[in-house]
């Protein structure tokens, strides 16, 4: 194709674009409007996400032992569980240290609740502290710790507990926002093609008469149709543009303003520089095609070439 004819095709792109302001108008709102709500959703799953690998990281699983367990007893259950395949990491943890922790965990204001206890008559029993190497088996792998200590006929394992429930039910949650997200953009995506291939229909019925003396001088299919094309690209490049700066926008606003509140809460939220590029990247590319598929579903159907 000649550099002219490629300058003629996106001169006449833009004419459509121009021509047909207000069905321009209602195409590019609704590419806006689907597409903002695709990003929110985006940007609501990678936070979800990484909330979820942030519990995944603290995820542990704690083994109490009955009181004064002797040291051969407890190295013998350190390497029974040290070699469960699942297991990544155990740490003994001692009573004494346990009630050094504790201490430190409920601080200055609770401190009258330890006063009185020392390593004479600490009433925290040894412990240990396992980490798996995937989160998802943490309860299979709780089940053959407890399996370990159910065979010795001391029963050395008094209890082993763990954060069951809170990624599981975190991942349904990811799950069925995701899944939601899907529906609702695909209608919106689905009304945006719908405006768009009418905004194009008006164009081809407007000028009926210029396209038929096109043909009648030998114009080909392909040189009629470009300018429409082009068109749809058009209408979803500024669609996905006034999304984009919209969303980062509002995005970078959110972040800034939840930090201390969310920080308190030891929740940290996915900062714009990790995010931004491939959401936008996505929903620039999502606008085109949905641009592009509008146009050609009305091409193909009203302008008879």
């Amino acid at each position: 194709m000649k550099v002219s004819t490629i300058i003629r095709h996106l001169r006449e792109g833009v004419k459509n674009v121009v021509r047909n302001g207000w069905m321009t108008f209602a195409s590019v709102s609704s590419i806006v409007i689907s597409l903002f709500i695709l990003g929110a959703f985006l940007l609501l799953a990678l936070n979800v996400n990484n909330l979820a690998d942030q519990i995944e990281s603290q995820v542990q699983i704690r083994v109490y032992l009955q009181l004064n367990t002797d040291d051969a007893k407890i190295n013998e259950l350190k390497n029974a569980i040290g070699n469960i395949p699942e297991v990544s990491k155990i740490e003994f943890i001692s009573k004494e240290k346990g009630l050094e922790s504790l201490r430190e965990s409920i601080g200055a204001d609770g401190a009258e609740l330890l006063e009185g206890y020392d390593k004479t008559n600490n009433p925290l029993p040894d412990s240990f502290t396992v980490e798996v190497f995937e989160p998802q088996k943490i309860a299979f792998a709780a089940k053959q710790i407890e399996a370990i200590g159910k065979a010795d006929e001391t029963l050395p394992i008094t209890s082993v507990k763990y954060g069951k429930g809170t990624v599981e039910t975190l991942f349904k949650i990811m799950n069925a926002v995701r899944n939601i997200g899907l529906v609702i953009v695909a209608g919106l995506g689905l009304t945006a093609m719908f405006l768009i291939s009418n905004t194009i229909k008006m164009t081809i019925l407007a000028r009926r008469r210029e396209i038929g003396i096109m043909k009648l001088v030998g114009a080909t299919n392909n040189f009629i149709r470009w300018p429409f094309f082009i068109e749809g690209a058009l209408i979803g490049i500024v669609g996905s543009v006034v999304t984009v700066t919209l969303l980062m926008l509002g995005y970078s606003r959110l972040v800034e303003v939840s930090q201390v509140e969310l920080g308190l809460m030891m929740i940290k939220l996915v900062t714009l520089k990790e995010a931004g590029f491939n959401v936008s990247v996505l929903i620039m590319g999502l606008g085109i095609l949905i641009g592009i598929w509008g146009s050609t579903l009305s091409v193909r159907k009203y302008l008879k070439v």
